[in-house]
């Protein structure tokens, strides 16, 4: 049978990203905020209109070259269009799905919602501050946590002096609510 109706991979499903790409619970709304929802068309506009059409091109180069069995150029770049257009596929749906909501548009709160930024305070008397977004712009390491997530789960609709308690690898912990506010969420990188 020739290669060209068969399945390249068995991988080709539009949310089988690789790199680990979080997943959206079934049944629920793709949350964003407007900046995430910018950072994903950003994306998607970048793939679409820059690096496809180069690789295209590059493709068709390399299958001018005549034997495409050893022809590095062209069986890269082949597999490197289909990432391509799996992750097209994928942003597209995602964007297609998502309700963005701004949380600067929410004024004052005296709950936590998705887009809050809250500050907590441990047992320990260690206060973190965490905003809560969408799964697509969820960043541990800069607080940016997925509203999906344990903590913010634990956190949503709880109010200031509120004491909520999260499940954690190691045991329960407690955490008070010292603060809550809503503000614009960049999703920058900080440069120190």
């Amino acid at each position: 049978m020739s290669k060209a109706f068969t399945r390249e991979s068995d991988n080709d499903d539009d949310d089988d990203m690789p790199g680990g790409v979080p997943q959206l619970p079934p049944g629920l709304k793709n949350y964003i905020t407007p900046a995430g929802h910018r950072r994903l068309k950003d994306e998607l506009d970048y793939l679409w209109k820059e690096e496809r059409p180069a690789l295209v091109q590059t493709i068709a180069w390399a299958a001018s070259n005549g034997d495409r069995s050893e022809n590095g150029d062209y069986i890269y770049g082949k597999k490197r269009l289909r990432e391509i257009d799996r992750r097209i596929r994928f942003l597209a749906k995602r964007l297609e799905n998502a309700e963005v909501v701004d949380p600067a548009q929410r004024g004052e709160c005296e709950q936590v919602f998705f887009g809050a930024t809250v500050t907590v305070c441990g047992q320990d008397g260690t206060e973190r501050t965490y905003s809560i977004v969408g799964v697509d712009e969820a960043d541990a390491g800069r607080s940016l946590i997925s509203w999906v997530s344990p903590l913010a789960r634990a956190l949503l609709k709880a109010r200031e002096a509120d004491v909520v308690k999260v499940q954690l690898p190691d045991g329960v912990e407690e955490l008070e609510i010292v603060e809550i506010s809503y503000c614009s969420i960049s999703l920058d990188q900080e440069t120190t």
